[in-house]
């Protein structure tokens, strides 16, 4: 059994008096939802808490599932969960095999001052409609999966109300969440954001989990808010300086630089001048002799002078000759 005990997020209203009383008589189960546990996770990376059927350490599907609920609660995950059951106190949910409750006095379309009737009308009419829930507590030992849709509701306002107070040009911490083959998911406090590989640094970045690990901390510049679709775009490379401007007054023509080969293509070889600087050697330009590829002259990795050729600033292009030198 896991040995830890979830406790009331401060600030949440915890369950009504007779939650456990509610809990433990029979309730209403409705024809519409499935027997079988079903759920969806509507924020955040999914295969993080997916329910797993083998594992190669021997923990049991119980000890894994409570394990999952405390990773989702913990990391403020937002969860999908169709109602199964109600009863006097509230709704009865199933998640990867744990049975939730939510109290009646966390939801949000139930009127306050509804009398015994209506309530129970309602509730029984919630049965078989997906809601989206925060967990409030676990408690493995006593059984305890209690969640909120108010608590949700409240994230959302405060999410809504990140978005409309970010600017682009801010400069932000926040904490990574996820890490992509195109880019970087950055937590803000309650809004995420998305750094695009592109914006991950001004030299070339082939695995964004290069630049920056799961959990790190970061300083982050808002690019973009999109508030239609709630979208937030994020750059690292931002906070550091261009290093295209003034490369015009740093390299002239003539001047010989060294670099790293970076990688090859049909028409040349781009060498590294300067961290998020390229210049093109030119096929023509690697050597006398004649060669049929730019790999029959240089390979990705080598460390070669370059004679400078030409310098645009404007269109972001340096023209470099390894045959000069």
């Amino acid at each position: 059994m896991v040995g830890r005990v979830g406790r009331w997020i401060p600030g949440k209203a915890p369950p009504d008096d007779g939650y456990w009383e509610a809990l433990l008589q029979d309730g209403e189960t409705g024809n519409a939802a499935p027997p079988a546990p079903h759920w969806l996770l509507e924020h955040g990376p999914e295969a993080d808490l997916a329910p797993q059927s083998d594992r190669c350490d021997g923990s049991s599907s119980d000890d894994l599932s409570w394990q999952q609920a405390f990773q989702a609660m913990e990391q403020g995950h937002t969860l999908k969960l169709l109602v199964t059951g109600c009863n006097r106190g509230g709704l009865m949910v199933m998640w990867n095999g744990i049975r939730g409750f939510v109290p009646a006095s966390h939801l949000t379309r139930l009127p306050p001052f509804a009398g015994e009737l209506e309530r129970q009308e309602m509730l029984r009419s919630l049965i078989g409609e997906s809601l989206s829930l925060n967990i409030l507590e676990l408690d493995p030992e006593q059984g305890r999966f209690v969640l909120s849709e108010k608590a949700t509701h409240l994230e959302e306002l405060h999410r809504q109300d990140m978005l409309d107070h970010l600017i682009p040009g801010d400069i932000r911490r926040g904490r990574v969440t996820s890490v992509c083959p195109f880019g970087v998911f950055v937590d803000l406090g309650g809004l995420e954001g998305l750094i695009h590989i592109s914006e991950l640094s001004w030299g070339r970045v082939d695995d964004p989990g290069e630049v920056l690990q799961l959990a790190d901390d970061v300083e982050v510049y808002v690019l973009n808010v999109d508030h239609e679709r709630g979208r937030v775009g994020l750059s690292l490379k931002r906070l550091q300086p261009d290093p295209w401007l003034m490369a015009d007054k740093r390299y002239n023509i003539g001047q010989v630089v060294e670099g790293a080969i970076t990688h090859g293509v049909e028409f040349g070889a781009f060498l590294e001048v300067e961290e998020g600087l390229e210049g093109l050697i030119h096929v023509s330009e690697l050597s006398y002799g004649k060669i049929d590829h730019p790999q029959d002259a240089v390979s990705e990795g080598d460390v070669v002078k370059a004679r400078v050729l030409n310098v645009d600033t404007e269109r972001r292009r340096i023209g470099l000759s390894l045959k000069d030198v």
